[in-house]
């Protein structure tokens, strides 16, 4: 009864559409950087910029006390992670934003079937029949044989399944570290593990678009403490249908701003994506389990 009085449904709605006006903001600015910087740098600058934001912790990082399995995590999740990030910023710049969006609620999917292989998760018939229908909804989009599944498609599924390893990995970071390390210690290892990807295809940036770069910093960290206001504020189960609206956003933004056509299939595709990841939120808050399926806003850049 007391965590009834406590959820604010209202607030975690409203929480939850802040933080996807700031993702669908960081989604046009990428989108209209275009493929002007290479998608490493492009990357590589994202989160070096985004630094300058965690200045406040520093004090807290220095004096940190980590164990070496600590230290193996937090390394691993940085150079799977800059990985995703490179493929997300190559394919933003490559295929049209609604699919990019869409493609994007597979990480969820990908983290029940990891949670199943690598953490004993055990999957009941109705989970399994909602990953399979996630699965179909991700073959809806790409269509292969029906149209052409360009590199743009192929990096997003492995931004998909690098941003799902990450999140596991920082599940498992969770039970000994405190949050704002976790975000610090990502945000410090994914600039590190993209330095090396970006210099040797290094393009003088210009002001204009290094501010663009940080202004994209600023978006996506705020989209993900909305998230985490949201997340307080109301259960999952309340908040995770709200970001069926980002792929409306993503799908309005592209068209109107960008010219891109409006693909049927690709807003089906991830309407029964996003379908299957809500019933599996539903499922874990029916069971009362600490939860491991992510809802879909958790896995952005």
């Amino acid at each position: 009864m007391m965590e009834a009085r406590k959820s604010k449904p209202l607030n975690g709605v409203l929480w939850m559409l802040a933080a996807g006006a700031m993702f669908v903001g960081v989604n046009a600015l990428v989108k209209s950087l275009g493929t002007a910087l290479p998608s490493t740098q492009a990357a590589f600058l994202r989160f070096s910029l985004g630094l300058l934001i965690l200045i406040p912790l520093v004090p807290r990082l220095l004096t940190m006390r980590l164990s070496a399995r600590q230290w193996r995590l937090f390394l691993i999740r940085g150079a799977v992670h800059s990985v995703g990030v490179a493929l997300w910023f190559y394919a933003m710049a490559r295929i049209p934003i609604a699919d990019v969006t869409a493609m994007n609620y597979l990480s969820p999917i990908l983290i029940t079937i990891g949670a199943a292989l690598f953490l004993g998760e055990k999957l009941a018939a109705r989970r399994i029949m909602a990953v399979v229908c996630g699965l179909i909804g991700a073959f809806i989009i790409l269509r292969p044989g029906l149209r052409e599944v360009g590199p743009g498609h192929l990096a997003m599924l492995g931004t998909a399944t690098c941003f799902a390893a990450s999140y596991m990995i920082s599940k498992r970071l969770s039970d000994d570290v405190e949050p704002l390390i976790i975000v610090a210690m990502l945000s410090i290892t994914v600039s590190i593990g993209l330095a090396p990807m970006a210099l040797p295809v290094w393009v003088a940036p210009s002001l204009a678009q290094l501010g663009q770069l940080f202004l994209v910093a600023v978006l996506a960290t705020l989209g993900h403490y909305f998230m985490t206001l949201a997340f307080k504020a109301a259960p999952m189960t309340v908040t995770q249908p709200v970001t069926f609206l980002q792929l409306v956003w993503a799908v309005s933004l592209g068209a109107l701003v960008f010219d891109e056509p409006i693909d049927p299939f690709v807003v089906f595709g991830g309407v029964v994506i996003l379908s299957s990841v809500t019933f599996i939120t539903w499922r874990e808050a029916v069971l009362k389990r600490r939860e491991i399926t992510p809802p879909s806003v958790a896995t952005k850049v």
